[in-house]
């Protein structure tokens, strides 16, 4: 790691973050829906396996086929991905692969044949298997989708909240020391808790649009207006927990990742009492001058609700930019070093790792290396600030963490009042009494879905900028020693090969739609 850098390219590194960008946004447009339909398609099976009606097996069979087009382009996008790592990011995957390369490996050895196991018997499985074991492939199709989630996000929670490791100075990485706190720290459980409901949300608003637009078209009303009850009692359910989850998570990220939780306030000094902002202008084409402004114009907030949020205490102290920046003192007494001490400390460590490098080399004996191991291991914790030149360097850019958060939670509120809406008016009145527009609201609302789920991906990982790995690996640190030409055209080949994907995909859902379920009985 003393090595890094010192022959990358600069511009490699945005290249292979815009490039890594660009196959997760991707990605993330096919996955949630995945998730969200496999739960719907599931209750629908399981409707039909204790009531023997043929229509709620065609219903489960409509849904399937959608599931299966949108599962299949998940795929391939997610190979892809899991490629770039190896491929523009070689000196990360060197420095953790022990840790980071474990849930991966699992997620492709257990949950991804788990998948294309179950699947095939979902698909093709219909009157040759019987109606219970056909039931459990289904659900375990979605089982195993929602399991490769869990390990992926296990390795992004990895990433913002390192544990369960310790670095070996001469393997010149870092080794997994427990398991189970990597696989199973209240960070990745969190994140998955609240990335999954948040799946499930997109994937019961689509249910919901399809259902209102048969019923704007007058045909499989019967199918439509059953698939919007259980869409909206599917997306109210994974709606109001998905703003538990969110309040957990904004909890964790105060206590590991306190400069996201400034940026994402826009919180340039901080205190006790903190408010919680609900709209203020913050340029969101600029860094503000976070040295100089107080607090951003024209901001509405809610008193005392930051503090609540972080610190579970309403009195709770809450770091600003600034004073994250120059170091600060807790009320309880705790003292925070400032960054530059941080950034001093790094060196120091990248110091005493060359020593003890040299010292091993030269055959130097044990006493020496013991010295020089304690020496390292005393400012190991602010390794990764040893590469950081300037302090601003470790603000990440507010605009998009401010505005991404509230577009996140603002239609995750939306989402909330429109399912309790849906599901009482399909409860209690004729849902095909509705006017047209209602079903339109209904349909324009999917991309509002799919904007509000990866506005949260855009907070949790523009936040935790410039850090690969939080606290221990900055991305200028991570990248390979590439031309960034070669990463500058795969970047536009992705680009080109991922759009017409979604536009495929899109065709053919659209085609899927119209032609409507295959009814075998009586509906």
């Amino acid at each position: 790691m003393t090595h890094l850098l010192l022959n990358i390219d600069v511009g490699m590194i945005d290249w292979a973050r815009a490039q890594f960008a660009l196959t997760a946004i991707y990605h993330w447009l096919f996955v949630p829906l995945t998730l969200g339909l496999a739960v719907v398609m599931g209750i629908m099976e399981t409707i039909y396996y204790r009531t023997g009606k043929v229509f709620w097996k065609d219903a489960a069979k409509f849904w399937q086929r959608l599931f299966g087009i949108n599962f299949a382009m998940g795929v391939a996008t997610g190979i892809i991905l899991e490629f770039e790592f190896g491929t523009n990011w070689s000196n990360y995957s060197w420095f953790v692969g022990d840790i980071f390369g474990a849930p991966l490996a699992i997620e492709g050895i257990i949950a991804f044949f788990m998948e294309s196991t179950f699947v095939a018997v979902m698909f093709f499985g219909w009157n040759k298997v019987s109606r219970g074991f056909h039931l459990a492939s289904t659900w375990l199709t979605g089982l195993g989708a929602t399991i490769s989630a869990w390990w992926i996000l296990v390795a992004n929670a990895w990433m913002q909240n390192p544990v369960g490791c310790t670095f070996n100075p001469d393997t010149m990485r870092n080794e997994m020391v427990s398991f189970l706190d990597v696989a199973f720290s209240p960070f990745a459980v969190g994140k998955f808790c609240h990335t999954v409901m948040s799946a499930w949300i997109v994937g019961a608003v689509f249910t919901v649009a399809v259902g209102c637009w048969f019923l704007m078209k007058k045909r499989d009303t019967k199918l439509a207006a059953e698939s919007i009850k259980i869409g909206a009692a599917v997306g109210l359910f994974a709606a109001l927990l998905t703003g538990a989850t969110g309040h957990l998570s904004g909890e964790q990220v105060a206590a590991s990742q306190p400069m996201k939780l400034a940026a994402m306030e826009a919180l340039y000094n901080g205190g006790t009492e903190q408010s919680l902002t609900v709209v203020a202008w913050v340029n969101p084409f600029k860094q503000p001058d976070y040295v100089n402004e107080k607090e951003p114009p024209a901001r509405i907030a809610m008193p005392y609700a930051l503090s609540l949020m972080a610190t579970r205490d309403v009195h709770g102290y809450v770091p600003g930019i600034n004073d994250l920046i120059h170091g600060y003192v807790t009320p309880d007494g705790k003292k925070e070093p400032s960054y530059a001490e941080k950034i001093k400390r790094g060196k120091r460590a990248i110091a005493a790792l060359a020593a003890y490098r040299k010292a091993k080399k030269e055959g130097a004996g044990d006493k020496t290396l013991t010295s020089l191991r304690s020496s390292l291991s005393a400012d190991m914790k602010y390794f990764g600030y040893g590469y950081v030149k300037d302090v601003n360097q470790l603000v990440p850019y507010i605009p998009v963490n401010f505005w991404a958060f509230r577009v996140m939670v603002g239609f995750g509120c939306l989402f909330i009042l429109f399912f309790a809406v849906v599901l009482f008016v399909s409860c209690r009145k004729d849902i095909t009494a509705l006017r047209k527009w209602h079903y339109i609201a209904a349909i324009a609302l999917v991309p509002c879905a799919y904007i509000a789920s990866e506005a949260g991906w855009l907070v949790a990982e523009f936040g935790r900028q410039p850090w690969t790995i939080q606290d221990m690996l900055p991305t200028w640190a991570s990248v390979s020693d590439l031309d960034s030409s070669s990463v500058a055209l795969t970047f536009f080949l992705f680009l080109i090969l991922f759009t017409i994907m979604l536009v495929v995909e899109i065709s053919i859902m659209l085609k899927q739609i119209k032609r409507g379920p295959e009814y075998t009985g009586q509906r």
